[in-house]
């Protein structure tokens, strides 16, 4: 079926159908027999094909918004409706949904995709001048940028007038410079409107964490006005100064990240009643054991009383217990990481004692502990949302890493439409892709038995998300390993049966000193 748009003819549209058919390649040199001179004049044109492809995608994704109108949302004031707060910048006219539409075309998250719609916009209503440069590959990719970031808040009017003080001279400043200038002329331009949109931005300021790309390490950014940002800085870095003039010899910068942590933390303030943190770790029984750094697993689909006795004795021989006022979670898994069944520290020595209940004094090899029953009732039961939980761990939109305890254990087949309340129509999904969901037109959610979920988008790009853990299937024509030569470990110990993954969960809740932790035996929904 032809992809044709406005008025091309079926000639046209098997043209264009072809030409995306056809393998990506990239015009290139031979580096190898190109001097100094042509190395330099050759890294220039790439700037300006780079530049040239951004204006590309630009209009493109433009196209795809345009195809997106916002009369298919809900109204408001109707069931599903946007609602005001915690919404990203959207494009006038464009569905809200859209920019999880391009997170999946462009395999990146919502906000980035959201941010580049934006971009696009601004260049085409407001910079018309940036985006013909950045198009014909005079105006560089990142300067172009910088004057959308600057401008993209500003009135189209308002724009085109810092652009057209601006874009003469843009090439010959650092890009730093450029965004000073642009700031600049824009507040002698718009100074009231610059002050209105200063104190909307600081509405939807945040505290927001970052993965770090330093190993073990992570990123906390506070969003605060320009002013209070520079005078906590100076704070953090006196304070630091003091600790190098105490002797301290570490480097300031981590000095700084320290006296940060413990002007937030406080850990010697003790007139407080203490803030306890939530956190999950995640890890295999062999690796808490420090025997492998893998995922362990579960021979066989049945976890028997067997082996859940074989577990417990190795938990015991760990030293794994909950911690105070938290709780323990284990989820085992089989070969391939498919969750099989959770349960708690107490729960799992209950079982191991009880055995099977159709042959109590035997191991009959009978499983004792599954994933938790369907239920007839829309909202899941408790044990159903500490598998799901434990199974999915943030949203399972692809792309989208909210945490869990944001998340809504949603039906993929809709509860209303014949979907069971059962763990393998249950899934993850953060509000605003519940929304998306449930709302969008176009879309398409299937999910498989083990909780293998696949999203098709209104324009056809689908997109497959796998439970954390879970091995992805073999390659095909894979060839199997060789079997091991008879009597090659002839007289050799026998290892029992492998056991599951250990998906270790410490919960840390905040509650009264002293008192029992309410969550003992089973975490809460969320």
């Amino acid at each position: 079926m032809s992809r044709m748009t406005g008025t091309a003819s079926l000639a046209e549209g098997a043209l264009i159908d072809w030409s995306i058919s056809k393998p990506v390649s990239l015009p290139r040199l031979p580096v190898e027999l190109l001097d100094r001179v042509q190395t330099a004049a050759e890294l220039q044109r790439v700037v300006s094909q780079r530049a040239m492809l951004a204006a590309y995608e630009a209009e493109l994704v433009l196209s795809l918004a345009d195809a997106s109108p916002e009369h298919d949302d809900p109204p408001p004031g109707t069931r599903g409706a946007r609602s005001s707060w915690g919404a990203e910048t959207r494009l006038p006219g464009v569905s809200e949904f859209f920019p999880a539409e391009l997170s999946m075309v462009l395999n990146c998250g919502r906000g980035t995709a959201a941010k580049l719609a934006v971009r696009a916009h601004t260049w085409r209503e407001g910079l018309p001048g940036t985006f013909a440069a950045l198009a014909a590959g005079v105006l560089d990719e990142p300067r172009a940028k910088v004057l959308a970031e600057v401008l993209e808040q500003a009135a189209p009017e308002v724009a085109r007038r810092v652009e057209a003080q601006l874009l003469p001279q843009a090439v010959e400043l650092s890009v730093g410079k450029l965004r000073k200038r642009a700031e600049a002329l824009l507040a002698g331009v718009d100074p009231d409107g610059v002050d209105e949109r200063r104190a909307e931005t600081q509405k939807a300021a945040d505290v927001r964490i970052y993965p770090s790309t330093r190993q073990g390490m992570a990123m906390v950014a506070v969003e605060l006005p320009a002013d209070e940002a520079a005078a906590v800085h100076d704070a953090l870095t006196r304070y630091a100064g003091m600790q190098k003039s105490d002797g301290d010899v570490r480097p300031i910068g981590l000095l700084r990240t320290r006296v940060f942590a413990d002007l937030v933390l406080r850990p010697w303030d003790v007139s407080r009643p203490p803030v306890t943190a939530q956190l999950q770790v995640m890890a295999s029984l062999n690796s808490l054991a420090g025997t492998s750094s893998e995922a362990g697993e579960v021979s066989g689909l049945a976890i028997t009383a067997g082996h859940l006795r074989e577990l417990l004795r190795r938990l015991d021989a760990l030293g794994v217990q909950p911690p105070g006022g938290g709780s323990v979670t284990l989820g085992l898994t089989d070969d391939d990481g498919v969750l099989l069944g959770t349960c708690t520290l107490d729960q799992l020595r209950q079982l191991a004692r009880r055995g099977c209940p159709s042959h109590p004094e035997e191991d009959c090899g009978c499983a004792v502990l599954d994933r938790p029953a369907a239920v007839e009732s829309y909202g899941p039961s408790r044990p159903q949302q500490r598998f799901v939980h434990t199974r999915d761990r943030t949203c399972r939109f692809p792309n989208c890493g909210q945490r869990v305890g944001w998340a809504d254990a949603d039906h993929v087949i809709p509860h209303g439409c014949g979907g069971a309340t059962d763990c393998s129509n249950l899934c993850c999904l953060c509000r605003s892709h519940h929304r998306l969901k449930t709302f969008a037109p176009g879309w398409r959610f299937e999910m498989s038995d083990d909780g293998v979920l696949t999203v098709t988008t209104p324009s056809g790009v689908t997109r497959t998300t796998r439970p954390p853990g879970m091995r992805p299937p073999p390659e095909p024509d894979q060839p199997e390993a060789p079997p091991e030569p008879p009597g090659a470990d002839e007289g050799a110990e026998r290892p029992g049966p492998r056991l599951g993954t250990l998906d270790l969960i410490r919960r840390w809740r905040p509650r009264p000193p002293g008192s029992p932790s309410p969550w003992a035996q089973d975490p809460p929904p969320f």
